[in-house]
């Protein structure tokens, strides 16, 4: 758990403002009328298990996706009803560091790190690479430039991948799944540097992983979403104890008893539902 001292929420800005947000897949709900605040300077981990609607919430945050209904503002625009003009200004405060890394394997990986100031900036070529490599610095990845990503670890790959979505100083970061797939040591060294950042750049960084080790060790609060609804907006410690007990079977990875309606089976099986 992060030890950084941060002023009550009250005395913070809000970063993103989600208000009832419902989003459908077809005739399906996903996002059940979700409502949540993430404050300047915090670390907010959003946790649920497979098809909670981590991933889905994630896209409505990045403005991939158009809710069905509800509002989503960040950094204090509501990004469903501005232009694509101002969606992409908007866009270059937002950094976002993809499940896998999501580095190009012709590139470089400064030339990676480099391409949003390439796509966003009127910089030089010297000036770039000059940030880039700071950046570099930060992951604690310098030296590394001119290799090509399939030449780096999967823990450099995520070094990598933080590397270029911090490259313009975002405000906002995004990052899914940062520690899946590697070892606990390599998981740990990528919480820590997360924290650092938050610390070192005072930006807001909002996590969506499944790992609970990592959820605990870098969070400022949690979001504990479970089948579309969110169950639970609190600390490390608030969460671990919390008496619901659809929480406490995330936490403990217990599977549900649950009783089907066998209409209810058929329906599922026949359409979708």
């Amino acid at each position: 758990m992060t030890m950084n001292a941060l002023p009550p929420p009250e005395n913070r800005t809000k970063v993103v403002e989600i208000k009832d947000l419902v989003t459908h897949y077809g005739d399906r709900m996903i996002l059940k009328g979700i409502s949540l605040d993430i404050l300047e300077n915090e670390i907010m981990v959003i946790m649920g298990g497979s098809g909670s609607g981590k991933s889905t919430l994630l896209n409505h945050l990045l403005g991939l996706l158009k809710p069905s209904s509800g509002t989503v503002r960040i950094l204090g625009q509501d990004i469903n009803a501005i232009s694509e003009v101002e969606k992409t200004r908007l866009r270059t405060r937002m950094g976002v560091a993809f499940q896998g890394g999501a580095l190009f394997s012709s590139m470089t990986v400064g030339d990676n790190i480099m391409l949003p100031l390439k796509e966003h900036t009127e910089l030089d070529e010297s000036t770039m690479s000059i940030m880039a490599r700071l950046k570099m610095e930060v992951v604690k990845l310098s030296g590394f430039e001119n290799l090509k990503p399939s030449e780096l670890s999967g823990g450099m790959i995520k070094r990598a991948a933080l590397a270029r979505a911090i490259v313009m100083d975002p405000r906002l970061l995004f990052c899914d799944e940062p520690s899946a797939g590697l070892d606990p040591v390599v998981s740990a060294a990528i919480d820590e540097l997360i924290i650092s950042l938050r610390d070192a750049m005072g930006m807001s960084i909002v996590v969506v992983t499944h790992e609970l080790e990592s959820a605990f060790r870098i969070a400022d609060r949690i979001c504990v979403l479970d089948r579309g609804d969110i169950l639970m907006v609190d600390t490390v410690e608030a969460v671990r104890n919390s008496s619901n007990e659809r929480i406490q079977n995330l936490l403990n990875r217990r599977l549900e008893e649950a009783t089907l309606d066998p209409d209810d089976y058929m329906r599922r099986l026949t359409i979708g539902i």
